[in-house]
């Protein structure tokens, strides 16, 4: 009885992590700009909001360095893994991370929140990695592309974004007009570029695109050494509408409160 429960159990363990990799995985930038189907607004749901859920044993033992009988026999979550990360907790979601990484490898393409925390961990080479091993998967995500830029530029090996802009990942087209624009920005770094940039970010209606465009300029400023700028930029991305409003729960915006605290801009 005891092999077919646990048999059962890793049965429906391993179901449910390769159903929500489906789901978690972004088969385009996605934005509340975009028609969503069925799969993506399960998406967007996931990634767009960090919901307060019961925290499982083993990120109880993560989060406290006390290991417990019960925590061998669960992996946390990636939502756990968010969760910390939003609390400022960022080593401790990258041990939630990797920790399901140990169990299930194959889902390391698709944990693009993995690759977040390694940037504000400073660990800017495994997060290069992570976003190119994402970006393999998933082609048409520019907002990877930008990550593993901005980990190859804060990187010893590189050091600026300049040095960096060769060794670009190629992806597609994205549908969000201001995501295109901190592509080109980051991949050309123009000043008629970075002017419509800042168009964006000030004038533009949609509470959305100023956001992601202070967002994306605050880390531009940063990846050249801008700090003043880059300090500025993200202060206003957490007061745009957006980060107050209705996108309070992105993961982005989360990202942005807690860059705030990690460079000690609050």
């Amino acid at each position: 009885l005891r092999i077919v429960l646990s048999t059962t159990m890793k049965f429906l363990i391993l179901s449910s992590f390769l159903f929500v990799s489906l789901c978690i995985h972004k088969t385009d930038s996605l934005s509340p700009l975009s028609p969503l189907t069925r799969c993506q607004r399960t998406d967007h749901l996931l990634r767009r909001s960090f919901l307060q859920i019961p925290i499982s044993a083993s990120t109880v033992a993560i989060l406290t360095n006390k290991p417990t009988v019960a925590a061998a026999a669960f992996v946390p979550t990636v939502r756990e893994g968010m969760n910390a990360f939003a609390a400022g907790k960022v080593d401790a979601s990258i041990d939630i991370y990797n920790t399901i990484l140990e169990q299930y490898p194959e889902r390391k393409p698709y944990l693009w929140q993995r690759g977040l925390s390694l940037y504000y961990a400073d660990r800017f080479q495994e997060g290069a990695d992570q976003f190119a091993a994402d970006v393999a998967v998933n082609p048409n995500d520019t907002e990877e592309q930008i990550w593993h830029l901005l980990c190859l530029a804060q990187g010893k090996e590189y050091g600026s974004l300049a040095a960096a802009r060769p060794y670009k990942l190629t992806v597609g087209r994205d549908r969000r007009p201001v995501m295109r624009a901190v592509q080109s920005l980051f991949l050309s770094g123009t000043p008629e570029e970075e002017k419509q940039l800042l168009d964006l970010a000030q004038r533009t209606p949609d509470v959305g695109s100023r956001f992601y465009a202070a967002l994306y300029l605050s880390l531009y400023y940063e990846s050249n050494g801008l700090n003043d700028k880059a300090k500025t930029w993200m202060q206003q991305a957490v007061k745009t509408e957006y980060a107050t409003g209705k996108g309070a729960g992105d993961p982005m915006v989360e990202l942005s409160k807690v860059a705030l605290k990690k460079r000690g801009w609050v």
